[in-house]
């Protein structure tokens, strides 16, 4: 009996140990993730897009607010470049730290992505994408001024083209024309009470971003099937505004409003014809992949 109650107490004991030795691996793993020092990972580096980006001026603005921010460095690469390195990143489970804005196809295609929280509200609230029309447009072609104008849809159905364009390699404008076939009911609404045009030009002033090449395709679409000729020019977004104020372009309907491009607005606000949102509920600000354990842009850590 001494014997079997000797091996009895060993067993024990090695069970004992080694369920100890199991907690104190799985203890050390959480506090290793706790550990994790993002700001050092990612070398104090925002991977951003073109410099002349709302959503870059805002950043740079987040960099010099912050605390948290200071010595941290923004990259400007290409949209291209940055989706590259998300996805690169995102592969290999690597901490990243990018900017970010809705409506894009990269939430459709990385849906386990999430934004800093942004105390200070440097990114603004969910804003509107804006329609803007020159002086004297309305007098010119009542017609295409009434459509431009009626031009409404969602989030979700500029994310639905920008991602099938991706996902199918298809140029962005054929995307945008299947949409309008598609979408029948949605576009009778913009076109309600519009006149036949007379086949003169209408001059639309757009940026390069995927979001305003989906939805500068779709008018266009639509007002090319109500008789007028369409020209869309992709420019910077400052020159966006100029050529609105100065006449140079008709309309645009892609003004990030009130907080993305603030300071474009706010200088050419009293030579341009507001018709207000074309799509609400956009959004921007610094995004990370949600295996990162982080929330705020506060939890970021400064360079010494």
């Amino acid at each position: 009996m001494n014997f079997k109650k000797g091996m009895v107490m060993l067993v024990a004991s090695l069970i004992l140990t080694l369920v100890a030795c199991g907690s104190d691996d799985a203890t050390s793993d959480s506090d290793s993730n706790e550990d994790i020092n993002y700001s050092e990972e990612v070398d104090r580096t925002i991977i951003g897009i073109e410099p002349g980006a709302g959503i870059s001026v805002t950043t740079e603005t987040a960099i010099e607010e912050y605390d948290s921010l200071s010595g941290w460095t923004l990259e400007t690469p290409s949209t291209a470049a940055m989706i590259t390195e998300l996805e690169e990143a995102i592969n290999a489970e690597e901490p990243i730290i990018v900017t970010g804005w809705n409506p894009h196809w990269m939430f459709a295609q990385f849906p386990d992505m999430k934004y800093l929280e942004d105390p200070k509200g440097v990114y603004g609230e969910a804003e509107n994408i804006q329609t803007l029309a020159r002086q004297g447009f309305e007098e010119d072609h009542p017609e295409a001024y009434k459509l431009v104008d009626q031009f409404n849809w969602t989030v979700e159905d500029m994310e639905q083209i920008m991602y099938d364009a991706n996902e199918s390699d298809e140029d962005i404008a054929d995307v945008s024309a299947q949409w309008v076939e598609d979408n029948e009911d949605k576009v009778s609404e913009w076109t309600d009470g519009v006149g036949e045009g007379d086949g003169s030009t209408i001059e639309l002033a757009s940026t390069p971003w995927d979001s305003e090449r989906a939805s500068s395709n779709v008018l266009a679409t639509v007002l090319e099937q109500n008789g007028f000729e369409v020209e869309v020019t992709p420019v910077d977004p400052s020159i966006v505004f100029e050529s609105i104020a100065n006449g140079d372009a008709d309309a645009t309907v892609a003004a990030w409003l009130p907080f993305t491009h603030a300071d474009f607005y706010e200088s050419v606000k009293d030579d341009v014809v507001d018709l207000g949102p074309n799509l609400e509920g956009a959004k921007i600000g610094l995004v990370v992949p949600s295996y990162m354990d982080i929330e705020s842009i506060e939890d970021l850590e400064a360079a010494e």
